[in-house]
């Protein structure tokens, strides 16, 4: 009950267009309940001959007719209005939450399902609030008008007509109890199939590259066949209640023909009185088969509020201090004092007591096996993640102490996936930057060594670029990323694994590019190949969440056995420190 009435707080934005809608609900209502009320005037018209009340009963009722399809059109303009805003308020709401919420959120959730909350279940609650309340308050509103007439016109036969009324109610009740659950659960397994095709589809080039076409699809179909399953449950429910709702007024139909029909036959009711009794006895019936669909039309959206309050009710663990310090003057200075970071669920931190002094333009490399933390450790700068103990530093000043979004405009990171969004490839260099002129795009793009592929598109700059860039290769969007982190002009730039996805001449031009882009700036490169390593000024080792030696190359040969190791055995091309290649000269290395 209590997730009912959040989901009503929606409404008070359009508290005017609600109140409204039911204002002329019940005057269509008004005007229906008055026909059967004009046809039996009608018909006692007939039975006396009395042509002149024929003809104003008949121009009556073409009136009421006509109130009730103007006021009924004008209720469903206004009720769409308040649906497509009711919509429009939740999608923001949801949307606007979820990019406050942390990366450690994500982490623990599948995409399919925030997917299906923010349109599966957001829907149902939707169509409710902007059509159900309506349709169950005018449903209501019907039947006690229509029942006040009968006991008005016939008392003693409108407490006959009215005894199946509260069995009717009590079924009601029973329903609501029994559908909610099982609303409940259709959503979830929604929600799974939802999870399921989006995983299908993005992973669609390892399923085709393995040909694992028919695995896939026997996946999506034990999902559609839990949907089948909840679904069937649900409408056995339904099944099972909704027709009494129908069934239970046809005994007080059935017992009206037989009183109020002998009623008449002896005399002591006039034919047009039990027309007139009888059309607002059926009347009953449409609005109480109403209410019952609007019940279960209830608890559907009650369901689906319940998962989407729990997005909303999640409290973002990282975000802007109430009163942000300023972002202090500075060239990117990086200190970690004894910090320590545990995911959830993790049984072991992935930072253990870790503490790291970086002066402003240094480029430091982190070297270590997977697992030891190095990309934990520079999600620390940008604040992704805050530590369980300790503090980071930027230029003096403790990253939880200033604004998110101060703090991310000076931190630009480029990693081994680099995401692009489907858009023109200027918007995508200059996303950090939208106010970026065409000038310094091209600039960026010319800097990552990406500017002579870009010309050779259809469109050049202006190119959409598919979804997550797949129409691109791997290695031109590596350079766009790179370009990207170049527009911001941050003071701390992460290179995660960058090169990875180049060739070697590709990648002799990038680091050629890298080396500019890094200079001035506070870089912190993970890296796997030693001609990455050969862009740092000194290189940290870390294992099992330690830092356990820091030095340069030469150094850490000589005195650390875990990076001789890896040098050894994990990175290519240790030539690279030995020869002085072409491309180590074009790094002015």
């Amino acid at each position: 009950m209590r997730t009912f009435w959040r989901l009503l707080g929606f409404l008070r934005p359009y508290r005017v267009g609600v109140v409204a809608s039911l204002v002329l609900a019940a005057l269509a209502t008004v005007a229906t309940v008055l026909i059967p009320a004009l046809t039996g005037t009608a018909v006692n018209a007939i039975e006396d001959g009395d042509r002149d009340a024929l003809v104003a009963a008949a121009l009556l009722i073409v009136a009421a007719g006509v109130a009730r399809l103007v006021l009924t059109v004008l209720r469903r303009l206004v009720a769409g209005r308040v649906s497509l805003g009711v919509e429009l308020d939740l999608r923001d709401a949801v949307y606007g939450h979820l990019q406050s919420l942390e990366l450690a959120f994500f982490d623990r959730q599948q995409t399919g399902q925030l997917m299906s909350r923010a349109t599966v279940d957001l829907q149902s609650v939707r169509f409710f609030l902007g059509y159900g309340l309506v349709f169950m308050m005018q449903a209501l509103l019907t039947i006690v008008m229509a029942a006040g007439a009968m006991v008005i016109l016939q008392p003693g036969l409108a407490a006959i007509a009215l005894i199946p009324v509260p069995f009717v109610v009590w079924v009601a009740y029973r329903y609501g109890v029994k559908a909610r659950p099982a609303a409940q659960e259709v959503q979830q397994r929604l929600a799974e199939l939802t999870a399921e095709a989006e995983e299908n589809i993005s992973g669609v080039r390892v399923v085709k590259a393995f040909s694992r076409e028919g695995r896939q699809l026997a996946r999506f179909r034990r999902a559609t066949e839990r949907v089948f399953a909840q679904a069937m449950r649900s409408t056995r429910i339904q099944a099972g209640y909704s027709p009494f709702i129908g069934f239970l007024p046809q005994l007080g139909l059935a017992a009206i023909l037989f009183f109020g029909g002998r009623r008449v036959i002896e005399g002591d009711l006039s034919l047009g009185d039990f027309t007139a009794f009888y059309t607002w006895l059926l009347m009953l019936l449409g609005p109480m088969r109403m209410l019952g669909m609007a019940l279960g039309m209830a608890q559907r959206a009650t369901a689906s509020g319940a998962r989407l309050f729990e997005v909303l009710d999640t409290e973002p663990r990282i975000a802007s201090p109430a009163d942000p310090a300023p972002l202090p003057d500075g060239r990117g200075r990086v200190e970690l004092r004894g910090v320590t970071v545990r995911y959830d669920g993790a049984a072991e931190p992935a930072l253990r007591d870790v503490s790291l002094d970086v002066a402003p333009g240094t480029t430091v490399a982190l070297v270590g096996p997977t697992g030891s933390g190095k990309t934990t450790l520079v999600q620390l700068i940008g604040r992704l993640y805050d530590p369980v103990e300790g503090a980071v530093l930027l230029d003096g000043a403790d990253v939880r102490t200033l604004a998110l979004e101060d703090l991310r405009r000076v931190v630009a990171t480029v990693d081994d996936s680099p995401f692009l969004f489907s858009a023109t490839i200027a918007e995508n260099i200059a996303y950090a930057r939208p106010d970026a002129s065409r000038e310094e795009i091209e600039d960026a793009a010319r800097r990552a060594q990406a500017h002579e592929f870009i010309a050779r598109l259809p469109d050049g700059y202006d190119t959409m670029v598919g979804e997550r860039g797949l129409t691109l290769s791997g290695g031109q969007r590596q350079r766009l990323a790179i370009a990207r982190a170049l527009v911001a002009d941050p003071r701390v730039l992460i290179l995660d694994d960058a090169t990875s996805s180049v060739d070697a001449s590709t990648e002799a031009l990038i680091k050629a590019a890298l080396a500019e882009a890094m200079e001035g700036r506070t870089t912190f490169v993970i890296a796997h190949r030693l001609s990455t390593i050969a862009l740092a000024d000194e290189i940290v080792v870390l294992e099992g969440g330690r830092i356990v030696a820091r030095g340069t190359h030469d150094e850490l040969l000589e005195v650390d056995g875990l990076y001789r190791e890896i040098a050894e055995k994990g990175l290519p091309d240790q030539v690279f420190l030995t020869r002085n290649p072409p491309e180590r000269e074009a790094a002015g290395l």
